[in-house]
């Protein structure tokens, strides 16, 4: 399954190790350091003022979509729509 974080930008849930809120990311000195370690993994999603951050391998993403309305749509069961060959 994929999910939207944003922008244009699909990634599958698969993929994802966390789903940080903004308040989290500001706060811990050792996400910062994080952060810091890994500036070209950074993709930006938003015009400067981000509500999220996704972990995946090999991205960051800082999006402006609230980590609570990205927890529902990973929680959301899949569409019953199938697709023919």
């Amino acid at each position: 399954m994929y999910i939207h974080v944003g922008e244009d930008v699909m990634i599958r849930s698969s993929e994802i190790i966390a789903i940080l809120e903004k308040d989290t990311v500001h706060s811990s000195d050792e996400i910062k350091h994080f952060l810091e370690e890994n500036k070209k993994a950074i993709v930006h999603l938003s015009n400067g003022n981000f509500k999220s951050m996704i972990v995946t391998n090999p991205h960051v993403y800082l999006s402006p979509i609230a980590s609570g309305t990205l927890k529902k749509r990973l929680l959301q069961p899949e569409s019953d729509v199938e697709i023919d060959d």
